[in-house]
């Protein structure tokens, strides 16, 4: 499998994670709690596979790129977590430094 699909199941696991870490309230619930751990140790391992092929950097910068804005808008949705201008704005930067690597990297190729 090419190293993005690997970062791909990666950043949603790890998204997945995050999101039952926050409804696992510091773990006091089984199910989210275990969802969290799951999800982590997928995350990390298919993380790890991607960058068999694809920069450390560049895998990193997108995991956390798109995680970040992944999970401020699921967050957004479920957890009612409404950002001020200045939240969106840094989103918004994120978010955009992620296209130029996608589109304009070679780096990633």
């Amino acid at each position: 499998m090419p190293g993005m699909a690997w970062l791909a199941i990666a950043i949603v696991a790890e998204v997945i994670a995050t999101t039952a870490l926050k409804a696992s309230d510091g773990f006091r619930h089984t199910t989210p709690s275990v969802i969290t751990a799951a999800g982590y140790s997928i995350a990390f391992w298919c993380m790890s596979q991607a960058m068999r092929t694809v920069p450390v950097g560049i895998v990193y910068a997108l995991w956390s790129g798109i995680g970040i804005v992944l999970i401020t808008a699921i967050a957004w949705v479920l957890y009612r977590q409404v950002l001020d201008t200045p939240g969106l704005i840094g989103i918004g930067l994120i978010l955009a430094g992620v296209i130029v690597i996608q589109v304009f990297s070679k780096t990633t190729a």
